[in-house]
C-alpha cells in the first residue's frame, strides 16, 4: 500500500495526459480538484488488487461528456460524490473502495479527488488501460460484469440512476442524459466485488501513470527528449515526424469527433498521417494504410517552437 500525495500528484496527472491518447479530458482540471481535496482531507490510500478482500464493494467513478465542454464547464467538485451516494442508495450498500474507470486524462484525477473527500481507499487499476469514448468499452464487460446500475450527477444537484438491459443500452441512455445535462456529468457505475478485480481490470495503471509522468519530468529537467523517455516506458513506436496542417473537430452526441492531418517533415517528408478521434485517438493511417488502432495508445507530441 502507498499514498497519493501532493508530491506525486503532478507526475500522475502528466502521465495520465499521455495515457488519455488525445482525450480523456484535461488532467490539469482534475489535478486542481484532486489537489484541493488532498489539501483539505489528506493523502489518498492506494491499494493493489491483491490487497482488496473478496467481498469488497469496489465502485469506479468517472466523468462523462465531451472534453471540449470540460474546458469551459469545470466541475464544482461535488458531482462525483453525489453520483457515488446515489448509486449506494440504489444498490443498498456502501462502497468499500473506489477505482478509476479509465486511467487516461481527467478520469485518473477525479477518483483521486473523490477518494480524498470520502476517505475511501483507491484501487491501483482501471477498466481500460487507456481512455475510451464509450461506457461499455471496458474489460469488466468482457468478464460478464454489467456497467449498470449507473448513477449520473451534474453540477446543479440532479442525479439519475440508469438500469439497462445490457451495456450498450446503458451507454446510449446515459449519453442522452449527459447531453441533456450539458455534456459534462459525473458517473458511478460498474460495481465490482473484490474477487472480480483480477479478471476485469488492468493492474497498477495509476502507478504506470506516475512512472510515465516522472520519466517525462526528469527528461525535461535534464534537457533530454521527453518523447524518447515516454517511448522507453511504454515501448512506443514512432509513426511519423511532421507538422499538423489540419484539424476538424465537432461536438455532437456528447462526444468530440473529428480527425487530424499531419504532413511529414525531415525523413518523413512526403508522407501523411491521419488520426481519427472520438474524444480519444482511435485510428491512425499513414499514406492511407492503417498503422495503429485501439487498444493501441495513439498520441502525438507537439514540440514547442524555438525561441531566441
Amino acid at each position: 500500500m502507498r499514498e497519493i500525495t501532493l508530491g506525486n500528484l503532478d507526475d500522475i496527472a502528466r502521465g495520465s495526459g499521455i495515457l488519455g491518447t488525445g482525450g480523456g479530458g484535461d488532467p490539469y482540471i482534475g489535478k486542481l480538484l484532486a489537489r484541493e481535496a488532498i489539501r483539505s482531507h489528506g493523502p489518498v490510500r492506494l491499494v493493489r488488487i491483491d490487497e482488496v478482500r473478496a467481498d469488497a464493494t469496489v465502485v469506479p467513478v468517472s466523468g462523462m461528456g465531451a472534453p471540449t465542454v470540460l474546458l469551459e464547464r469545470v466541475p464544482n467538485g461535488r458531482e462525483d460524490a453525489a453520483a457515488l451516494r446515489a448509486l449506494e442508495r440504489h444498490i443498498g450498500r456502501r462502497a468499500t473502495h473506489l477505482a478509476p474507470l479509465e486511467v487516461g486524462g481527467v478520469n485518473s484525477m477525479l477518483p483521486i479527488a473523490c477518494a480524498a473527500r470520502t476517505g475511501l481507499p483507491l484501487v491501483d487499476e482501471d477498466a481500460m488501460g487507456r481512455a475510451f469514448p464509450e461506457a461499455q468499452m471496458v474489460l469488466p464487460g468482457l468478464a460478464g460484469i454489467s456497467i449498470s446500475p449507473m448513477a449520473l450527477a451534474d453540477d446543479k444537484g440532479n442525479t439519475v440512476v440508469v438500469e439497462a438491459v445490457d451495456n450498450h443500452t446503458a451507454e446510449r441512455i446515459a449519453r442522452a442524459v449527459c447531453v441533456e445535462l450539458g455534456c459534462q456529468i459525473s458517473c458511478a457505475d460498474t460495481v465490482l466485488r473484490g474477487d472480480q478485480l483480477a479478471a476485469g481490470l488492468v493492474p497498477a495503471t495509476l502507478t504506470l501513470a506516475g512512472r510515465l509522468g516522472a520519466a517525462v519530468r526528469e527528461a525535461r529537467a535534464a534537457h533530454r527528449d521527453p518523447v524518447a523517455a515516454a517511448r522507453v516506458v511504454l515501448a512506443g513506436v514512432p509513426l511519423l515526424t511532421g507538422k499538423v496542417v489540419d484539424v476538424m473537430r465537432r461536438t455532437e452526441g456528447g462526444f468530440a469527433r473529428g480527425h487530424a492531418r499531419i504532413e511529414g517533415t525531415r525523413e518523413d517528408a512526403g508522407r501523411v498521417l491521419e488520426l481519427g478521434f472520438q474524444n480519444e485517438h482511435l485510428l491512425a493511417t499513414r499514406d492511407g494504410v492503417t498503422v495503429a488502432t485501439t487498444p493501441d495508445l495513439i498520441w502525438f507530441w507537439t514540440a514547442r517552437p524555438a525561441t531566441r
